[in-house]
Parts: structure tokens; sequence; C-alpha cells
């Protein structure tokens, strides 16, 4: 039983090619309902890790990285059909960039580094999942969300670089966001 959150985590990573695929095929009704399927294995791992306490290391680790696979690979698919603007695909891929480099170096430097996200960044999490369920709702022509569409871009820009500056303020100038640090 311990292992069910992991195996909901490794079935969404497994739904990225699946959904890449869709995409590159502007199958955006199925790719809507690809990653819906994707969202529901998420809500359904976190909460099932919580309430019996099946949260694991490797879960810890695989689970943002699920999430990161996603929302990337939807951003990158979305931006070659040329739906998604270029330069929120940089900025959102330059800001996991230095959150991954982040990680790395903080898990060589110290014992004990515990990756715990900020509020920005769980905001921003959010409003890119909706991002990508709004744009895909509008690309399979079921509303007419364009309005919607652009407000959530420029939410998704803000927090994105708010998220990106305060990852940079907590670990690397306010090393107390650390789980008690000793150097190697």
């Amino acid at each position: 039983m311990i292992y069910i959150p992991n195996l909901l985590t490794l079935l969404r990573i497994g739904l990225v090619p699946v959904l890449i695929l869709l995409l590159q095929n502007q199958a955006y009704t199925m790719a809507l309902w690809v990653f819906f399927v994707a969202g529901v294995t998420d809500g359904l791992d976190g909460f099932i890790a919580k309430r019996f306490g099946y949260v694991t290391r490797l879960g810890s680790v695989l689970d943002p990285l699920a999430d990161k696979l996603l929302i990337l690979s939807t951003f990158v698919m979305l931006t070659i059909a040329g739906d998604f603007p270029f330069w929120l695909l940089i900025i959102a891929a330059f800001r996991d960039l230095i959150i991954i480099t982040g990680v790395v170096i903080l898990t060589l430097l110290y014992d004990h580094f515990e990756m715990k996200p900020i509020w920005s960044s769980k905001i921003n999490t959010f409003l890119q999942i909706v991002l990508v369920i709004v744009l895909l709702i509008e690309k399979a022509n079921l509303f007419d969300l364009q309005i919607l569409t652009q407000l959530l871009i420029w939410l998704v820009t803000i927090t994105i670089l708010v998220s990106g500056f305060q990852y940079v303020y907590e670990w690397g100038i306010r090393r107390d966001y650390i789980d008690k640090p000793t150097l190697k």
C-alpha cells in the first residue's frame, strides 16, 4: 500500500509522452482529458500519501518532478504549435533551472536539506495548471476564453518572477529556511 502514491506519480510521468503526442497532433480535446487525468492522479497521490502516512523520500522527489515534466512539456508543445508565448516558456524554464540548480547545490553543501515549496511557488503551479486547462479548452473550441487566457498569462508571469526571486532569497540569502544546516 505504501507504494500506491509513487505508482500514481509514475503513471502521471507515463502520461507525459501521451500528452506530447496529442498536442503534436493538435488533438486538444483528448489532451485536455489526459491533462485532467494527470491532475487527478496528482491530487490522489498527495491525498493518499498524507492521509495514510505513505510519504516517502522517493515520492517527495518524484512528485514535483512529475509536475514539472507535465507542465513544461505542455508549455513546450503549445509554444511549438504557436498557441503559447515563447517568452513565457523561457522564463518558466529558467526559473525551474534555477530551482533545480539550487536544490543540487544545497544538497551537496548540507548534510540535511529538505526542499520545502514556498507559498508563491504553490500559487504559481496552480496558475500554470489553470492556464494550461483554459488554453486547452479554448483550443478544443469548447469556449472562447481569450481574455481569461491573456489574464492568466500575466498572472503566471508575475508568480514565476516572484517565486523565482523568493527561492533565491530564501535559499541564498536567508539560510534559516534550510532545516538545521551543517556543512559537509
